[in-house]
């Protein structure tokens, strides 16, 4: 079991999109190099901090009640289809990021936290803007 979970471990820290595990209660306990890169916080700074470390303001009253709702039916809303959003960089800095998300849940099925997987699409934004009429 243990080479199974170091494993698991690498898988996820060398995967090339970012990966965010949060809790029940929207803390973080899972941030990959990926997300490093992306968001600009390190793992230790990201350890432990609220989802809104990456959430612009005026989003976040509109993700908790989704995060919350997921939490308390063991379904998002999007169930797994990526979906384009606004986020947050350390510098402050507005960023374009597809994302998707799962729920994750223990044994019992009882949900015990969300894993999103996300990518800059900032550019790829950028570009189709530029191009609508």
């Amino acid at each position: 079991m243990p080479q199974t979970q170091a494993l698991g471990d690498l898988i996820l820290e060398q995967t090339a999109d970012a990966v965010i595990y949060a809790n029940r209660q929207g803390l973080i306990e899972r941030w990959n190099a990926a997300a490093t890169a992306l968001f600009g916080y390190s793992f230790d700074e990201a350890l432990g901090q609220s989802l809104d470390l990456i959430i612009p303001e005026r989003l976040r009253a509109a993700h908790w009640r989704g995060f919350d709702a997921a939490m308390e039916t063991g379904a998002t809303r999007l169930h797994g289809h990526p979906t384009v959003t606004r986020a947050e960089h350390k510098s402050g800095r507005k960023l374009y990021v597809e994302m998707s998300f799962a729920i994750v849940a223990d044994g019992t099925g009882t949900a015990i936290g969300s894993v999103a997987v996300a990518r800059d699409v900032s550019e790829r934004v950028a570009r189709e803007r530029a191009a609508a009429p």
